[in-house]
């Protein structure tokens, strides 16, 4: 759990439910305002009901799907226009499983609009205020998928690995006017992401699974911290290791037998 404040007021996005959620409710525990962003209106209003009571804390609710330009365009210019924000956590994302030519392209570019244009176009958003000011953060969601080009899952891990260059490149870009940006890499996580990505995990040990409030408590420490990458959980990290010995034409193979 998030021990000290970290921002005065955090706009987090899919945070209706998962990582998300559990973002928005520790940052509140540590004495964060927020702006909730996500689709689904009724689980964001519940939320900001709780937190507000729980902890006292100023909360504001923009319902926007991400994946829609002009949707889009009003979390940017919430972020652009009121220079009040000073942590962006970019959590909002998806993926779906299938071979690549099975899926339709709109499923696959959807992927792509939520996962990499509107992480992008919010982070470029809010650092327009937050350069000014010369402090912020910006903590974007990528995923240890990021790191292993994935059969069946081809999209989404790509747009993943594009979440943790970027992260890479803009904090150097932004290290010198006083902003922090890192990205954490989650493992298997307790979230609706299986199922919403029709990924059966089912085979899966109960040792290799996180709960959202751990990643969710590395993260915003490693932010903190001025940490450009984290893995969360002790699987994860030795994973990652592993998957770093072997040489790179391989991986994708050896992730294709492994989901079989």
């Amino acid at each position: 759990m998030l021990a000290t404040k970290i921002a005065n007021l955090a706009l987090v996005t899919g945070a209706s439910s998962g990582i998300g959620k559990a973002f928005a409710s520790q940052l509140a525990a540590g004495g964060s305002d927020l702006v909730l962003v996500a689709r689904n209106q009724k689980r964001l209003d519940e939320l900001a009901t709780r937190l507000r009571t729980e902890h006292g804390r100023r909360v504001e609710v923009l319902p926007a799907d991400l994946e829609d330009r002009a949707e889009l365009a009003k979390i940017e210019a919430r972020l652009r226009d009121r220079d009040d924000v000073d942590l962006l956590v970019n959590n909002a994302g998806y993926g779906h499983t299938g071979r690549f030519a099975d899926l339709t392209v709109e499923q696959s570019q959807g992927q792509i609009d939520c996962n990499v244009s509107a992480l992008v176009r919010l982070a470029h958003a809010a650092l327009q205020s937050m350069r000014k000011a010369r402090r912020g953060g910006i903590l974007n969601v990528a995923s240890g998928a990021a790191f292993l080009p994935s059969p069946t899952l081809a999209v989404y891990a790509a747009t993943k690995a594009f979440v943790v260059s970027f992260t890479q490149a803009l904090r150097e870009e932004v290290k010198r006017d006083g902003v922090k940006v890192s990205v954490v890499c989650p493992g298997f996580t307790r979230t609706e992401f299986q199922e919403r990505a029709k990924y059966d995990a089912s085979a899966l040990p109960s040792f290799v699974w996180q709960t959202p409030e751990d990643v969710a408590a590395e993260a915003l420490a490693a932010l903190a911290g001025d940490k450009v990458i984290v893995n969360t959980g002790l699987q994860n990290k030795v994973m990652a290791s592993v998957i770093g010995l072997v040489p790179r034409s391989m991986v994708a193979g050896l992730v294709g037998r492994m989901t079989k």
